[in-house]
């Protein structure tokens, strides 16, 4: 069995709810654009209004289109603790893409209601070592590598 101090238990416990808060707010959005709006509901809704802009019909499709999906994908790989890297820069750049398309309608868009909370939590998680958040899916599975490793002799990073 494995023993955890307290400081490191308070480390982890602390990521992990940011973590699942972090992970449900992106996947349920993801569940509510894919399944009940649908992601053309989504790109005519929030997206073709970009359409008096500089920006290309085209391109407010694509990536109005795949929007949805990356919040309900990486929503899930956050909440679980699962390929975090790849999960957290997805949704970094999704928070980058709202900001983005806020400013250029709104130049003093109230961000401190949708985007900042939702960007203190992916800075937290990113700037915290992988090792700390230790229940998360990857740390697990790292963990049970390395132990297996360490019984066949075979350690390596």
């Amino acid at each position: 069995m494995i023993t955890i101090d307290r400081r490191t238990l308070w480390i982890a416990s602390a990521l992990f709810f940011a973590r699942a808060v972090l992970g449900l707010i992106f996947l349920m959005a993801g569940v509510y654009k894919v399944f009940s709006l649908g992601p053309v509901g989504h790109v005519r809704r929030f997206f073709l209004p970009y359409q008096d802009t500089f920006l290309p019909t085209w391109s407010l499709w694509a990536v109005g289109l795949v929007i949805p999906f990356v919040e309900l994908g990486a929503g899930a790989l956050v909440f679980a603790g699962w390929l975090r890297t790849e999960a957290y820069l997805a949704l970094g750049a999704v928070l980058v893409v709202v900001t983005f398309g806020h400013l250029l309608h709104e130049p003093l868009y109230a961000f401190h209601e949708h985007v900042i909370p939702r960007l203190a939590l992916l800075l937290l998680l990113l700037l915290m070592p992988p090792q700390a958040d230790r229940f998360s899916v990857d740390e697990v599975l790292h963990r049970t590598h390395d132990k297996n490793a360490a019984s066949s002799g075979k350690l390596s990073d």
